[in-house]
């Protein structure tokens, strides 16, 4: 049973939301703001977390950020609907999705099935010893999907789920371009539809990443109007 933290300072979405995943067979703890559920987290942390952005005490987005210094567990932001600025911010600072309110709760619950089966393919290697699994080396790069394990030169990079899974898909075939439809398909279900700027905002954030580990690092190339295409160096 997969264990999801609902953070949100709004006590009609904690107890209907935490109904509605409860029947749908998760575990939930509820908190009304971003300290209470740092200070849980630092003791264990969830499967996954869903956080609303505006929250007293510590909103979300210094919660995650927080997060992201300990931890790649998936994370979904809660946004209010003219919040773009919010949900670009989220993603880069490495909120795997975002769900605008007023949500369906049948929409959040998918969303969160997805990440979790991407979660589990990448960390247990349930679909077998396949392209997606196998330990890749390009150049400088090493990725082992079966450990959730990528490094550049040596050097440890700390990636979430969606980060690595575009990072994959990149590298795997190097040279060749990616649209970013076909980074979705990679990244997401097919019940989900995300927009080109969180494709953006995702590979944004892992170039960020990749250079803790090489200032330099410049092997995801812009194709502007196309996609991206991952360069062996």
């Amino acid at each position: 049973m997969s264990k999801i933290a609902l953070v949100d300072d709004d006590r009609n979405i904690l107890t209907s939301v935490s109904m509605t995943l409860e029947a749908e067979g998760f575990e939930v703890e509820t908190y009304n703001d971003g300290q209470a559920a740092l200070d849980a987290f630092n003791k264990k942390l969830p499967d996954m977390a869903v956080l609303d952005i505006k929250m007293p005490r510590m909103d979300g987005m210094d919660l995650l950020q927080r997060l992201r210094q300990k931890t790649a567990m998936p994370v979904i932001f809660l946004t209010s609907k003219d919040d773009e600025i919010d949900e670009v911010l989220g993603l880069r600072m490495g909120a795997d999705d975002y769900v605008k309110k007023p949500f369906s709760q049948r929409l959040l619950v998918e969303r969160i099935r997805a990440l979790l089966r991407r979660q589990d393919a990448v960390e247990t290697g349930e679909v077998g010893d396949t392209e997606e699994t196998k330990v890749m080396e390009r150049g400088d790069l090493r990725m082992d999907p079966l450990r959730h394990a990528v490094s550049w030169k040596g050097k440890d990079v700390s990636l979430t789920v969606t980060e690595f899974l575009l990072l994959q898909a990149l590298a795997q075939r190097p040279g060749f371009v990616k649209s970013r439809d076909q980074l979705m398909d990679v990244a997401y279900d097919d019940q989900v539809y995300v927009d080109d700027r969180t494709i953006d905002s995702h590979i944004k954030r892992l170039r960020k990443k990749m250079r803790t580990a090489d200032d330099e690092f410049s092997a995801i190339e812009t194709l502007y109007g196309i996609g991206y295409r991952y360069n062996e160096e």
